[in-house]
């Protein structure tokens, strides 16, 4: 996880981020959403398969049950405040599995798709291509029909959970951004935006976009 690319993205996209501590006192987490104007959900950890109903399948599968606790209950802390939430990578993953989806828990291990999800440094280099639906919110900040992406992972979103729609797909059918329709801004993306918004319009347009909505 780049926590500094994180909070660069938010600052030169015009916000103030702020990392909170790691803990599942509900107490913190209800002043925390209170507090806050919006919240990014970040890269990083697996997602533990008990928060979609399942069980580990790969020896490579490596979770902080701590932070799934925290960010099960920030999640509902902020869908009560109806706060702006913007996912990235694990982002999107966790936020499907809590949602009620499902995941891929290895995407080498349960798919042959050939497309590069994986990719070496550097990591700003767009090494996939994303079909955008027309009909997303996504395509309307951006414009595009098809975006070159970069791609860290071997988790992915597998059945999408029924309160989010699909923004984007890969090249091979993988789900690469959702949002939830019924909630004024509330994204995910499986890509990473905060390695490239330096270099990539797009992904800074995605920063911009969240702390717009955090205003």
């Amino acid at each position: 996880m780049d926590a500094a690319g994180y909070m660069e993205g938010i600052t030169a996209a015009g916000g103030l981020p702020v990392m909170l501590p790691l803990t599942d006192e509900e107490e913190i987490l209800k002043q925390a959403a209170e507090m806050c104007d919006g919240f990014l959900f970040t890269g990083g950890h697996d997602v533990s398969p008990e928060v979609y109903n399942s069980t580990s399948k790969f020896d490579n599968i490596e979770c902080c049950k701590m932070r799934d606790s925290m960010e099960m209950k920030l999640l509902r802390e902020i869908l009560i405040e109806e706060k702006p939430l913007l996912g990235i990578c694990r982002g999107i993953q966790f936020l499907n599995a809590a949602m009620g989806g499902t995941l891929y828990q290895d995407l080498p291990g349960e798919t042959d798709s050939g497309i590069e999800h994986h990719q070496s440094p550097p990591y700003d280099v767009p090494v996939h291509k994303v079909k955008i639906e027309t009909d997303s919110p996504l395509y309307r900040l951006l414009h595009t029909e098809e975006l070159a992406v970069n791609s860290y992972h071997h988790q992915a979103v597998r059945t999408i959970a029924p309160p989010l729609k699909v923004m984007a797909y890969a090249e091979d059918g993988i789900i690469e951004a959702v949002y939830m329709p019924s909630r004024k801004f509330v994204w995910a993306v499986q890509w990473h935006p905060e390695f490239s918004y330096l270099t990539d319009n797009n992904s800074f347009m995605i920063f911009e976009e969240f702390v717009n909505n955090c205003k």
